[in-house]
């Protein structure tokens, strides 16, 4: 099988389309000591809809009891930006902010593809 057949993306033509518009962000930050659940359910709370996201996970990291990652894929960095303006999303960051401690390093990515990006 051809590896094209595998990881169709790996065509050049189509991988270029698509890094031309897509933004990604994956960042890890840990609640205030046993207040990870509680920030889980703000960080998940009306992201559904949000204009331009196509991915938003919200995953616990295994190896510490009060950290979080957050991977989000959009249609563009400027989409991004105006999610930050959206009155639920506002409001959840006011909800979060007391129940974190840190913010890890947040590393901007430039997505091509994968399973749930359409």
């Amino acid at each position: 099988m051809q590896a094209t057949a595998l990881y169709p993306l790996r065509d050049t033509a189509r991988c270029e389309a698509y890094t031309s518009f897509m933004y990604g962000l994956i960042g890890k930050m840990t609640a205030a000591t046993g207040q990870r659940e509680a920030l889980t359910t703000i960080l998940l709370e009306g992201v559904a809809g949000m204009p331009g996201c196509l991915s938003y996970i919200v995953a616990h990291d295994p190896a510490d009891a009060d950290a979080i990652w957050v991977t989000e894929v959009w249609t563009d960095e400027a989409a991004h930006r105006a999610s930050l303006q959206i009155p639920e999303v506002k409001a959840a960051i006011r909800k979060g902010m007391p129940l974190i401690a840190t913010f890890g390093d947040a590393q901007v990515t430039t997505p091509v593809g994968g399973v749930g990006l359409g």
